[in-house]
């Protein structure tokens, strides 16, 4: 028979935050990553904004939504909380035409555009006062056809279309390999993703700027993330739990 934690949510939060940073630092000390080059996205999704301004309150600033109507209500909520830092926010789901505007007036980061016209509308709808909206483009680097993603092979295109838009900046890449339950085969997508990075770089060049981010790993296949060169790491479950 299973005992419940007599612990807090607030203290459950705190304990799993230090078991994943621990984690993350000893990946990187295996495979020689520099732990400064790999943060932490804390994977929000469904979860109260108790269990937010929690992780806010344990230094943990980073913080990925999928749904946008929750997500929305939540940065209302944590930005009058006066007493908390202010965190900042990555748009990690699918983006429909139509929920463009919010996610551009609202969010830091954006790891799923996959198209010109959505990178030109989050572009045409960033407000002027801000810092420009930093994105990555999401590849289907396993072609499987279910998924979201540009193909490896019309990535150049569009990221040189995506370049000349004003208001964005071209960050990097995002990938949600197939699950893999092998160490080795879960190294091989992100390899995959982290050469296509490379290429990109030697092919553009100077008309890159501050492109070196890799959104890739999540709770299951973190250290295979880091051993290829992971900068964002996508973690819910093992911050917050199962989700609701």
């Amino acid at each position: 028979m299973n005992q419940k934690s007599t612990q807090s949510p607030a203290e459950d939060i705190q304990a799993n935050l230090q078991n994943v940073r621990l984690g993350i630092k000893l990946a990187c000390e295996k495979f020689g990553r520099d732990p400064d080059h790999v943060a932490l996205l804390a994977v929000s999704k469904t979860k109260p904004v108790s269990m937010i301004a929690s992780a806010i309150a344990l230094g943990q600033i980073h913080f990925g939504e999928n749904y946008l109507q929750d997500a929305l209500t939540k940065i209302e909520e944590i930005k009058n909380q006066a007493k908390l830092p202010k965190p900042i926010w990555h748009y990690i789901g699918a983006i429909q035409s139509n929920k463009t505007r919010p996610i551009a007036e609202h969010f830091d980061w954006v790891h799923t555009v996959s198209s010109h016209k959505i990178a030109k509308r989050l572009s045409d709808q960033r407000p002027s006062h801000m810092p420009p909206l930093n994105i990555l483009l999401q590849v289907n680097i396993d072609a499987e056809p279910t998924k979201s993603g540009v193909k490896p092979e019309q990535l150049l295109e569009l990221m040189r279309a995506i370049l000349q838009l004003p208001g964005i900046q071209l960050r990097g890449l995002m990938a949600i390999p197939a699950p893999a339950s092998e160490f080795e085969l879960q190294r091989a997508p992100f390899k995959a993703l982290g050469d296509l990075k490379q290429h990109c770089i030697a092919k553009l060049g100077s008309e890159l700027q501050g492109f070196d981010q890799l959104s890739m790993g999540m709770t299951g296949d973190l250290e295979a993330a880091i051993a290829e060169g992971a900068t964002w790491l996508r973690i819910g479950t093992a911050i917050f739990g199962e989700r609701n």
